[in-house]
């Protein structure tokens, strides 16, 4: 199951800036984590579903590799990122 219209669009806004800049990679970071999020309590109901957890796989390096690209770009914007998205924590 995907994120529903509205939320998609609230986090558009709130990491885009406006509603047109959803290709960002902030956004596409935050879209991934919802996502990510979902996935995660669907695995603890339902744990041999193993397609599932592999697009989960696949997402949380896809996610790594979005975040990567923001710290070497961008590296307040990575802070505030990973602070208001509560990814990773504080070394």
């Amino acid at each position: 199951m995907s994120i529903d219209k509205t939320r998609k669009t609230t986090l558009i806004a709130e990491f885009g800036g406006n509603a047109k800049n959803t290709g960002s990679a902030p956004v596409q970071v935050a879209l991934l984590s919802e996502r990510i999020n979902y996935l995660t309590e669907h695995l603890k109901a339902h744990k041999k579903d193993f397609h599932s957890r592999r697009g989960l796989l696949l997402m949380v390096a896809q996610r790594a590799k979005l975040l990567k690209y923001i710290s070497k770009n961008d590296v307040e914007g990575y802070r505030k990122l990973t602070e208001k998205l509560n990814i990773r924590q504080k070394a």
